[in-house]
């Protein structure tokens, strides 16, 4: 199907100018929670660390970093970092470690 857009003032997408920008806290500003779930996950047991408040590159580079400290795989979602298995205490120490003040949720 064709485009039929006659004009636009932002050229070809306006994506940039209503994206909204995400604040860059201080870790120590942040609160962070770590639990480790199954839900939809068929019976795979993964620690999620919510309560971030920062753009995607910072939590790259933080995931990359826990990781390799867990010796685990993971992912980012929904600004929320995922690492495979039940990792959360090692996790909460890590995460205190770098600044952040994170506590365990959960049972």
């Amino acid at each position: 199907m064709k485009n039929r857009l006659v004009y636009s003032e932002f050229g070809d997408s306006n994506e940039d100018a209503i994206a909204r920008p995400t604040p860059e806290l201080p870790p120590q500003e942040q609160s962070l929670r770590v639990q480790a779930t199954r839900k939809g996950r068929k019976g795979k047991t993964v620690t999620v660390i919510t309560g971030f408040q920062s753009p995607p590159e910072t939590l790259k580079a933080l995931l990359k970093s826990l990781k390799r400290q867990c010796g685990a795989g993971g992912s980012v979602k929904e600004n929320a970092l995922e690492i495979q298995g039940d990792v959360v205490e090692r996790v909460v120490t890590l995460l205190q470690e770098a600044g952040y003040p994170a506590k365990r949720s959960g049972g």
